[in-house]
């Protein structure tokens, strides 16, 4: 991969993809969590921050592509390029064998920076789940963080959003000394209480802790040695394994499970921007969401005159101040107030506005008694395209499988389980133990426990549908055994 880089001041972005996806459950899964939920327009948040980073000037290009670095859990790799194909944007991969927080995965990504541009580049921390209205005045305050970070690059940059009202839901910044451009940081406050959050708003210092920030990469790794050594230590173990295999896949960088593993899970609110004397902030007044609870996410669509707003097919009757979410069935309610209703096809959430926090509570009971509910949708997408749940037992599971054209699973055994396999549109290749054949709509085969098989779409313009019937003693998604794979998933 050929870098090419810009004149200076050089601005690497990293986009931070993943999370639990917990605070906007059912839509948003652990498999399947914020940054993927598509919006009203039809785009998701990170194919949304994938546009507005591109549109940045000072970042290097790849075959005329604006570069950015992506971090992300392994499991999301495919679904975050489908995304990133979207755009006018091109990314390096950093991905995650496990999720240690915002600090560890900015480390690792200022060690790439470090290693293909130097200590003086400056890279720009994008959360992946936040909406940015007015692109002009992001780039503006982008600027400005960056001009003086290239003027002084011993502050620690962070975004400060101008607050538009009391709100609990955020964490606030104190500004204090003028530095032209932004001001010195005096602290960092928690989520306050709304007595405090009023009596911030009222002093006209506070700002909301947008959780973007610009950093110059060699101020970085000084502050993270004084702060969060044992950060560092690992980080840069971890990188010391990368940097050995970067020939194999430029592209595409697998962190290590271990030593990575030993690195704190820890924000980088916490390891470092709450303890460092280095820290200024840009005020910014382009409109930010950070779509962080059911509320936030229902004020995304304007509500009519009595407060109600909905997506998809419902019947408002003697309602306010409600919000319906609904996917596949009419969502009908009569005289209820200040409620949000989300439906999925597997889950069912009604909260009150005034306890959105709280969605926490169930999340937190579903993970106590591994409901499926928690980790995945009905529906999951693969590299290859996607299959849905439509019914389970015991001992039997069915499957809608769907593959693209010219697209195949993995070769691959079930230790547990048999499957059959029956066409509903389209023509299927199947390799079954050492026999290939086709079978065509209406047609079916048997695949065996611990056959060594594998599903084909050989058709260039048609998706394969086929129905799967799984029976056996153990149904779960990790019973495989993969012994090629053209997914880099072996």
């Amino acid at each position: 991969m050929q870098l090419k880089q810009n004149a200076s001041p050089l601005l690497i972005p990293v986009v931070l993809s993943g999370g639990t996806g917990s605070r906007l459950w059912p839509l948003s899964r652990e498999g399947h969590p914020k940054p993927f939920i598509k919006l009203f327009d039809g785009e998701t948040l990170l194919q949304k921050t994938y546009h507005r980073i591109g549109l940045l000037d000072h970042i290097p290009r790849v075959n005329g592509k604006p570069i950015s670095l992506t971090v992300t859990n392994r499991e999301y790799y495919f679904i975050s390029k489908d995304e990133l194909e979207k755009t006018n944007l091109d990314s390096i991969f950093l991905l995650e064998p496990e999720g240690r927080n915002t600090a560890p995965a900015i480390a690792m990504a200022a060690l790439w920076i470090k290693e293909h541009f130097g200590p003086h580049a400056s890279m720009l921390i994008m959360p992946s789940d936040h909406i940015i209205e007015d692109q002009k005045e992001f780039e503006l305050k982008v600027y400005d963080a960056l001009e003086l970070n290239d003027r002084d690059p011993s502050y620690l940059v962070t975004f400060g959003i101008k607050p538009q009202s009391a709100d609990t839901g955020f964490g606030y910044i104190e500004s204090g000394k003028d530095l032209g451009k932004g001001f010195e940081v005096v602290r960092f406050y928690e989520k306050p209480d709304v007595e405090t959050a009023e009596k911030f708003i009222r002093s006209k210092q506070f700002f909301w802790n947008s959780g973007i920030f610009c950093f110059n990469v060699g101020q970085f790794f000084e502050e993270l040695s004084i702060h969060a050594p044992q950060v560092l230590e690992h980080t840069l173990k971890s990188w010391d394994i990368c940097s050995k295999n970067l020939a194999k896949d430029p592209s595409k960088i697998k962190i290590p499970l271990l030593p990575f593993k030993e690195c704190p899970s820890i924000s980088i609110d916490y390891a470092l921007m709450e303890k460092s004397k280095k820290v200024a902030m840009i005020p910014s007044n382009f409109k930010w969401n950070d779509v962080g609870s059911w509320l936030s996410f229902s004020k995304l669509i304007k509500p009519d005159s009595d407060g109600n707003s909905a997506t998809g097919e419902s019947l408002i009757f003697k309602s306010k101040n409600t919000f319906i979410q609904s996917s596949e069935r009419i969502i009908a309610v009569v005289g209820v107030n200040n409620l949000i209703i989300v439906d999925t096809p597997d889950a069912l959430l009604v909260i009150d506005k005034s306890h959105t926090q709280d969605v926490k509570l169930v999340t937190s009971k579903l993970k106590q008694k591994e409901e499926e509910v928690l980790y995945s949708h009905q529906t999951i997408k693969r590299p290859w395209g996607n299959f849905t749940t439509l019914q389970s037992g015991p001992s039997f599971k069915i499957k809608r499988i769907e593959v693209n054209p010219l697209k195949s699973l993995s070769l691959q055994s079930h230790k547990h389980r048999s499957e059959h396999w029956i066409v509903i549109e389209g023509e299927a290749e199947v390799i079954n133990q050492d026999k290939t054949y086709r079978i065509k709509t209406n047609e079916s085969t048997f695949i065996s426990q611990g056959s060594k098989h594998r599903l084909i779409n050989p058709l260039s313009h048609t998706i394969l549908k086929i129905i799967e019937v799984q029976s056996g003693s153990y149904l779960g998604e990790d019973d495989i055994e993969r012994f090629e794979d053209h997914y880099g998933r072996l």
